[in-house]
Order: structure tokens, then sequence, then C-alpha cells
């Protein structure tokens, strides 16, 4: 099994690539998470299937996107949750910058609780940190061809949802950053800690709960958190 600060990128057109389907031994492949056992766990599983892969890495969200001014990729594994610049950000970006590249998020967030979001976001597939090797590599393979991948639960869960027609949950209606600091704010972190961890000033940080709050029609953050566990949005 798989256990898998700030300075902005420099104002460039987008780079563009051509649309064929890239040679799948010489693929490039560009690995960003913040964690170093887990760049080199995939790069390792990755490079024994293609044998003439370029790889690249990065360690956060603005390392990611250097790379992806200065260099064509064929797809890019991108972790959603890293210190900094917040990973749904970073992906939108990434689509944004290099349009014909699949972006294939890992997390070691449960499906169900980013995965929508992140297809609906551009992402070409969602897998989690303890999926197996070879799920891994069918799941690259598959994004390279062009296609969507999404575990056989999920899928079947996206099926079921089509057939029906249920009541649009509040936090749907958060935007990425807005979902971002609830999610924190639900597994109990101070505005504090959440404005050091996104880098960002604790009066923005309490604008956002303010937001939210507003948004969900919610009063306390003990409401938040009794409503993200019965959502199943955090462990």
């Amino acid at each position: 099994m798989l256990n898998m600060q700030k300075a902005e990128p420099s104002k460039m057109a987008p780079v563009t690539k051509q649309t064929s389907k890239p040679d799948l031994q010489a693929v490039r492949i560009l690995i960003v998470d913040d964690h170093d056992i887990i760049r080199q766990g995939l790069r390792q599983i990755l490079a024994d299937e293609f044998k003439q892969a370029v790889f690249g890495e990065a360690k956060n969200g603005n390392e990611g996107m250097e790379r992806i001014w200065k260099q064509t990729w064929d797809v890019a594994l991108l972790d959603i949750t890293m210190p900094g610049k917040g990973g749904l950000e970073v992906l939108k970006q990434m689509v944004d910058a290099q349009p014909n590249m699949a972006v294939l998020v890992l997390s070691m967030h449960p499906e169900d609780q980013y995965a929508v979001r992140v297809l609906k976001t551009g992402a070409a597939g969602y897998i989690t940190k303890n999926t197996a090797s070879e799920e891994v590599v069918g799941a690259v393979k598959k994004v390279l061809a062009g296609g969507k991948y999404v575990s056989a639960a999920l899928a079947e869960s996206l099926a079921v949802n089509l057939n029906s027609t249920p009541e649009r949950p509040p936090h749907e209606a958060l935007s990425d950053r807005e979902y971002q600091v609830m999610r924190l704010i639900a597994v109990g972190k101070s505005v504090k800690e959440i404005g050091f961890e996104l880098s960002l000033s604790v009066k923005t940080i309490s604008t956002y709960r303010t937001r939210i709050m507003e948004k969900m029609k919610l009063k306390t953050n003990a409401d938040l958190i009794r409503y993200a566990v019965h959502q199943k949005l955090v462990e």
C-alpha cells in the first residue's frame, strides 16, 4: 500500500503543448506534495511502470506553479491539503496554466470530503493516499489517455445521485477557500492557527468565518463542528 512560502509565480502566458496523447514511456510527471516520503514513493512506483519518464517534484503549491510556468507536463499528482496556498486554489491555477495537462489529486481525506469538489474544479481524477500501488499506476494511465479516474465506490455514489434530486447541502454553497477554512474550524483549530497554516491574517480568517456562518446559517463553532461531523466532512 502507498502511505503516502509564499512568492507569487511570475505572470507569464500559459504554457501550451501538443494535444496528441503522450508516449506513456516518455511521459512527463510532476509530483507536488509537502512530504518527501510521499514524493519518493510515488516516483518509485511510477518509474517502475514508465521506464523513460521525466519526473519533477515540488514541496508546495508555489514551487509546483513555478515548475508549471517553466515547463510542460503530461500529468501532475497534486496533494490537496498542503500548508500555505490551498490545494484547490493551486488546482485552478494548474488547470488554467496548462489545460492539456491531467491533474490527479492525491489526498489523505476520504473521497466524500473532496472528490466531487476537485473534479468540478478541473481535476482529472482523485485518489487517496492509502491507494494500492497498482491502482495509482492505473489512475495515471487512465488520465493520460484522456479519461477521468475515480474509485468504483465513488463512481457508484455519483451514479446514484444522478438519479435523485437531493436538496443541496449548505456547505456546497461555500467557495473553495471558505470550504477549506470551514474544515479547519471543524477540526478544532483557532483563527490564529488557521491564519498561520494558510499564510493569511487573523482578520482575513475571521471574515471567512463570518461568511461561512452566514451561508450555512450557523451561530457557533460548536454548531459548525456538529454539522461537519454529521456530513462526514471531517474524520
